[in-house]
């Protein structure tokens, strides 16, 4: 006999369909979500809370930074539009959440 016989194997065990079962198959779906709520979503919403903050306290004299890297001193406050003097005599209206940073009053002078 050159074929040898082939014989059914045994019917699997039946699956865990237990609780526990269930649990362990979404626990790592679970955890990669904690992790990305604590690595991204929860700095960014502190960022965004800081940026709020920071726009609400802009007063006229402070010195800024705009997204674009132009530097200048608040000249006029409104809802949406901030009024920079960037030279003497030399305005620019920018909005309100295109300002960045604000810099400690008197480093315009130092640079």
């Amino acid at each position: 006999m050159f074929i040898s016989n082939a014989y059914a194997q045994a019917a699997p065990a039946a699956a865990d369909t237990s609780l526990m079962g269930n649990m362990t198959t979404f626990l790592p779906l679970v955890l990669m979500f904690v992790v990305m709520y604590f690595l991204m979503i929860r700095p960014q919403q502190k960022r965004a809370k800081e940026q709020k903050s920071m726009m609400d306290a802009l007063a006229k004299g402070d010195e800024v930074v705009t997204a674009g890297g132009i530097l200048g001193k608040v000249i006029k406050v409104n809802d949406t539009y901030v009024t920079i003097e960037v030279a003497s005599n030399t305005h620019v209206i920018v909005q309100k959440n295109s300002i960045t940073t604000m810099l400690p009053i008197g480093t315009m002078k130092s640079l």
